[in-house]
C-alpha cells in the first residue's frame, strides 16, 4: 500500500520530469490543487489555490449536476458568480498558460450560503416598522435588527423563525436602517439585506384656518411634523373631497363652494406614508348668492324682489341700481325687499347672502326694465274733420309709440318712433278717446297711459238750396247732422264777402249788391275746430237797375225811352202802361222807342233789367204823362194894323200851350193864359209870311215842337180886321194868309 503511494509519487515525479521537460517544450501548465472553497455569499463561491509557475489565469468551474458555470481569474482567491443560493456546487479549477490549459483538479465542494430574505418593511404608525419577507430556501429562521441611520441610539436584534416582525416604540418621521438574514441548520448565516425606512410622521398640531370670502379660498395652517417631507391638507363636504399638498406649514384650498360646510382635516407625509389625520376643524363658507330672484312691478312704481333661502344665510342685502347710475339697497332676514321705481329705467338688481364667513359671491346680476313713461304733454296741434295731429314730448325708455283713437265702435291707431302722429280718415263731429301708449321691446306697452277726449272738427254742411223771400232777402238753406255747431255761410264775389251765421240750418243774406256774382259755401264750426268749407254754389243777383230813366216825347204817338247802364243786365224791358193799353220794348240797348202812345194820359212806367241768365230786375220809376195833344183848328185873325190873334181847338186834357210865329222879321210868340185857347200877338209887321205852331208845354217848361205847323199870310191892305188868309201847308203843315177881317 505504501508503495503504491510512493510509485505514485514516482510517476508523479517522472510526469513531472516530463511536464518541465514539456514546459520547457513549451507544455501546458501544472494542474492547481484547490486550498479551500467557501460561500459567503448566496450566488457565489470563493475558492483559494496555489500559485501555479507559468499560469497567466485560472478557469474555475462550479458545477450543480443541472448546470456548469465557470469564471475565468487572475489568481487566487477567484470567485464563482451566478451561482443559485443554498446550493452544493462540485468545484474544480484549471490553469492557464501560454502554452494552453492544465487538467481539471480535483474536485472540491462547496455549498452556497442562503440567500438573503427579500424586505418589504413599512411604517403603519408614527413609532413602528413592519418587517415582512417570504420564506427563504432551506432557512430555518431570521436575524432582523434595526438602528437610527444616523448611528445614534441603540440596536434593536430580534431572531424569529417566522417571516414578520414589528418593532415598536421607535421615534415617528426618523429614518432607521434594517438588516435581516436567514440561517440555515448548521447555523450558518446567510447573505443579509438591508433597507432603510422611516417612520411615518405624527399628525400636525395646531390647526389654524382662515377663510377668505371673496377668493373662497381657506388658508390653513399648523405647527411642523417631526419627519414630514410635505402636507396635505383636505377639506371634505358631503358634495366635494378638495384638497392641497405642500411642503411648508401652511397650504391653501381654492375652489371652495359657496353655501357650504367643509371638514378640514391636515395630514403628514413621508417616505413611511401618512400620519393619522388631525381631528377635523368644521369651516362653514358664505352663503350662495340667491339663484331664482323674482322681480315684480305690482302696481307700477314699486318693485317686489324676492328670493328662495339659501343654506347657511344669517341675513340678505338687495341692491338695485337704476341705469342713470342711482344705486339703493336694504338689508333684511327676510327673502323679499321692495323698492319705488320710475318708468323708463332699467333696473340691475343682486342679493348677496351674509354670515360670519362674510358676503357670498356675487350671484345672478338680473335685469328688469319697467314700462316706458307714458307722454304727459299730447296735444293735438291740428283737429279737422277726419284728422288730428298729435304731439308730444319724447319719454324716457319709449322705443315707440303706439297711438289709437275709439269712438266706441272703431279704432284707429298709428304706430311711430317720433313723437308724433296723424290720425287720418276719422269721422268728423266725433268724440274720440286718443291714447298714445309708449312701447318698449323689453317690457311692451304701457297701458296705464291715460286717455284724452278730442272730438273731431265739424263736418261740412250741404247746401240744399237758396231761396229768396218777399223781403228781397237770399236764404241759404243747408243740411248737417253736427251737433252744437255754429253755421258760417259766405258769399265771395268781386264785390267783396257777405256772411250770415246760425245754428239751425238756414240763415239769411241780406244786402248783396245787384249784378253781381257769388260762390257760396258754408262752413260749419264747434269747438273742436272749423269744418271744411261746403261745395260751393254759384250764386247770382237780379241786374242792377238803371239808376235814372228818361222818358222823351218824340212825337205826339211815339216816346223815346233812355236809361243808364244796368249793372249786371244783358237786355232790358221796357212798358208804358195805362189803364187802356200797354207798350212795350225788349232790347239789349240802354233806349228805345215806344209808339201807340196816347197824348195826354199818365202812364206807368216799368223797367226790367234781365240778366244773361234770365233773372230779372223790376225796376218802378215815377209815372210819366204823354205830352197834351196837338191843338186843332188853328186860326189867326188881324188884330188892327200890327196884331194878330192865334186861335186854336184844345183836345182832351188840360195843357198850356205857346204859340211861335215864325217870319223872316222875327219869331214872335205868346203864351195864352191858363184855360184859354187862344193868344194875341201885337206889334207883328204885316206883310209877311208866317210859320205857326200851336205847341202843348209839358211841365217841366219844355215846349213840343211835333205839333204840325202852317203858314199864314198877312197883308198890309184892308181893313185892320179880319181874317189871316191861309197860305196852305209847308211840309205837310197847313199854309194860310192872313186877311184882314
Amino acid at each position: 500500500m505504501a508503495g503504491r503511494p510512493k510509485k505514485c509519487l514516482s510517476l508523479i515525479g517522472f510526469s513531472l520530469i516530463c511536464l518541465q521537460m514539456v514546459a520547457s517544450a513549451k507544455t501546458a501548465p501544472e494542474i492547481p490543487t484547490i486550498d479551500q472553497a467557501y460561500s459567503k455569499i448566496s450566488n457565489s463561491i470563493t475558492v483559494e489555490w496555489a500559485t501555479v509557475p507559468g499560469a497567466t489565469s485560472y478557469l474555475l468551474t462550479a458545477e450543480d449536476g443541472d448546470t456548469v458555470v465557470e469564471t475565468m481569474v487572475a489568481n487566487s482567491p477567484g470567485t464563482v458568480t451566478g451561482l443559485k443560493a443554498a446550493t452544493l456546487y462540485q468545484i474544480t479549477i484549471r490553469s492557464i498558460g501560454a502554452a494552453g490549459r492544465s487538467q481539471a483538479s480535483p474536485p472540491k465542494h462547496a455549498k452556497t450560503v442562503l440567500a438573503a430574505p427579500v424586505l418589504e418593511v413599512h411604517s403603519p404608525s408614527p413609532d413602528s416598522i413592519l418587517v415582512q419577507w417570504e420564506a427563504v430556501y432551506t432557512a430555518v429562521g431570521f436575524s432582523v435588527s434595526i438602528m437610527r441611520a444616523n448611528g445614534l441610539g441603540r440596536i434593536w436584534k430580534e431572531n424569529t423563525t417566522n417571516t414578520t416582525l414589528t418593532f415598536t416604540s421607535l421615534d415617528s418621521g426618523t429614518l432607521y436602517t434594517i438588516k435581516a438574514y436567514a440561517w440555515n441548520a448548521n447555523g450558518t448565516p446567510g447573505d443579509d439585506s438591508t433597507c432603510n425606512q422611516r417612520t411615518s410622521p405624527r399628525a400636525p398640531a395646531n390647526i389654524q384656518v382662515s377663510f377668505d370670502s371673496g377668493a373662497l379660498e381657506a388658508s390653513v395652517s399648523w405647527a411642523p411634523t417631526e419627519g414630514a417631507f410635505n402636507y396635505t391638507v383636505m377639506a371634505v363636504s358631503d358634495a366635494s373631497e378638495l384638497s392641497c399638498s405642500t411642503t411648508f406649514s401652511s397650504c391653501t384650498i381654492a375652489s371652495l363652494q359657496c353655501g357650504t360646510e367643509y371638514l378640514v382635516s391636515v395630514s403628514a407625509r413621508n417616505e413611511a406614508g401618512y400620519s393619522r389625520s388631525t381631528p377635523a376643524v368644521t369651516l362653514r363658507t358664505v352663503a350662495c348668492a340667491p339663484g331664482r330672484v323674482t322681480i315684480q312691478e305690482d302696481p307700477p312704481g314699486h318693485l317686489s324682489v324676492s328670493w328662495p333661502n339659501v343654506d347657511l344665510s344669517d341675513y340678505y342685502v338687495a341692491f338695485v341700481k337704476s341705469d342713470d347710475g342711482l344705486e339703493v339697497h336694504c338689508n333684511t332676514s327676510l327673502t323679499q325687499c321692495n323698492f319705488f321705481s320710475e318708468c323708463g329705467f332699467t333696473y340691475f338688481i343682486s342679493v348677496f347672502a351674509y354670515n360670519k364667513a362674510g358676503q357670498s359671491p356675487l350671484g345672478d346680476v338680473f335685469n328688469y326694465t319697467t314700462a316706458p313713461c307714458c307722454p304727459s304733454d299730447v296735444n293735438p296741434v291740428l283737429v279737422s274733420s277726419d284728422r288730428v295731429e298729435i304731439v308730444w314730448s319724447p319719454v324716457r325708455g319709449a322705443e315707440l309709440y303706439e297711438t289709437k283713437a275709439v269712438d266706441g265702435l272703431n279704432t284707429v291707431e298709428c304706430n311711430d318712433t317720433a313723437p308724433a302722429c296723424t290720425l287720418s280718415a276719422l269721422e268728423c263731429d266725433t268724440k274720440y278717446n286718443i291714447t298714445v301708449y309708449s312701447f318698449s321691446e323689453v317690457r311692451g306697452s304701457n297701458t296705464s297711459c291715460t286717455s284724452q277726449l278730442i272730438t273731431t272738427a265739424p263736418c261740412s254742411p250741404e247746401i240744399k238750396n237758396i231761396s229768396k223771400d218777399a223781403f228781397s232777402m237770399l236764404n241759404v238753406h243747408w243740411r248737417s247732422s253736427n251737433s252744437d255747431a255754429t253755421y258760417t255761410v259766405t258769399a265771395r264775389g268781386e264785390k267783396g264777402l257777405y256772411r250770415c251765421r246760425s245754428t239751425g240750418e238756414s240763415c239769411s243774406l241780406g244786402d248783396l249788391p245787384c249784378g253781381s256774382v257769388f260762390s257760396v259755401t258754408a262752413v260749419a264750426k264747434t269747438q273742436a275746430g272749423r269744418s271744411l268749407p261746403s261745395y260751393s254754389v254759384p250764386l247770382e243777383t237780379v241786374p242792377c237797375c238803371p239808376a235814372s230813366l228818361t222818358v222823351t216825347q218824340v212825337t205826339q204817338s211815339v216816346v223815346n225811352m233812355s236809361w243808364t247802364v244796368g249793372t249786371g243786365a244783358e237786355t232790358y224791358m221796357t212798358v208804358l202802361e195805362s189803364h187802356t193799353r200797354q207798350s212795350k220794348c225788349h232790347t239789349h240797348q240802354n233806349h228805345c222807342l215806344l209808339g201807340c202812345i196816347t197824348c195826354g194820359v199818365n202812364y206807368t212806367v216799368v223797367l226790367k233789367a234781365i240778366s244773361a241768365t234770365g233773372l230779372t230786375a223790376d225796376c218802378a220809376y215815377q209815372s210819366y204823362s204823354s205830352s197834351a195833344c196837338c191843338p186843332l183848328g188853328v186860326k189867326l185873325y188881324r188884330l188892327g194894323p200890327n196884331g194878330i190873334r192865334i186861335y186854336w181847338q184844345a183836345t182832351r186834357g188840360s195843357a198850356n200851350y205857346s204859340t211861335d210865329l215864325y217870319g223872316s222879321k222875327g219869331i214872335f210868340t205868346c203864351a195864352p193864359s191858363a184855360g184859354l185857347s187862344f193868344c194875341d200877338i201885337t206889334e207883328i209887321p204885316c206883310g209877311d209870311v208866317y210859320t205857326v205852331m200851336v205847341s202843348p208845354v209839358a211841365e217841366t217848361g219844355l215846349k213840343l215842337t211835333f205839333c204840325p205847323k202852317k203858314i199864314y199870310s198877312v197883308t198890309c191892305s184892308g181893313s185892320t180886321l179880319g181874317m189871316v188868309i191861309y197860305r196852305g201847308k209847308r211840309n205837310a203843315e197847313e199854309n194860310g194868309t192872313v186877311r184882314h177881317g
